[in-house]
């Protein structure tokens, strides 16, 4: 799938959180060791919307997410957020992964605390911004606890709010939830929702789940085995909240658009 997008570097987005990717492929390796992970893409997420990916194991989710998040170079074609070429990582984008990535002898608020060192901000500035980003969460109780005695939802509530501190422009998450037993993750969804709706942030969700992905955003770009490339994009109309025991017919004729795509190009 080509959208043809055109990028233009004069035009000034209107509302932060703007990210336009360009022909971007990727490529690993050289001569017979070479693997395509990502064909040619063009793919426009405009600003405060919340959008999924979805595909098979190594079909290129990951590749295009750290390409936007700038830790991985394109082979060609470019990624920009909000005019800007994306080189390496920015402070406007926050990254989540499925992996918390916590400090172990750091308690919640210290670990949120730290990854602020790099804004140029007082300690009482940190301090408070890491308070407020804990509460956000759920977790003003449990500020001065370390990760051993948190529970798995609660250390990715915590890896949100690390991340949320610095007030990115986009958001991407890379299966954030996949570790998770499926109550927990059904919270977490509703909380990532929550916060979505609140802060309005540019959302890039990477997801194995085809209900968690019609279940958050407002967008589904369905990717095919390797070579990565974009084979479909469903636009979900339906309306906020979206309860799981109150899915509807339109539901569940997108549940099974999304699982007859994956189902066809896994067989091809």
């Amino acid at each position: 799938m080509n959208d043809g997008i055109a990028y233009k570097t004069q035009k000034q987005p209107q509302k932060r959180g703007e990210v336009l990717i360009c022909d971007l492929s990727v490529e690993f390796g050289k001569g017979e060791k070479k693997t395509i992970a990502l064909t040619p893409t063009d793919l426009e997420l405009k600003p405060g919307t919340f959008t999924a990916l979805i595909g098979p194991s190594g079909c290129g989710k990951s590749t295009l997410l750290n390409a936007v998040a700038g830790f991985v170079t394109p082979t060609s074609g470019a990624v920009y957020v909000d005019g800007r070429t994306v080189k390496k990582p920015d402070e406007s984008v926050g990254v989540i992964f499925q992996n918390f990535a916590l400090f172990p002898w750091f308690t919640a608020l210290q670990n949120v605390n730290f990854a602020l060192k790099r804004l140029d901000l007082s300690r009482a500035e940190r301090i408070e911004r890491a308070h407020i980003a804990l509460e956000e969460v759920g977790l003003s109780e449990h500020a001065k606890k370390y990760p051993g005695q948190l529970s798995g939802g609660m250390k990715q509530r915590v890896a949100i709010a690390r991340t949320l501190s610095s007030d990115p422009d986009v958001l991407l998450m890379d299966e954030p939830f996949g570790a998770l037993d499926a109550q927990t993750r059904l919270r977490m969804q509703e909380l990532l929702t929550e916060l979505w709706s609140k802060r309005e942030k540019t959302v890039l969700f990477v997801t194995h789940d085809v209900d968690e992905a019609l279940r958050l955003a407002d967008t589904v770009y369905v990717m095919s085995p390797s070579p990565g490339r974009i084979v479909e994009k469903i636009s979900v109309d339906i309306s906020r909240p979206r309860p799981i025991d109150q899915f509807g017919e339109d539901f569940l004729t997108l549940r099974k658009q999304i699982l007859q795509l994956l189902r066809e190009y896994e067989n091809e």
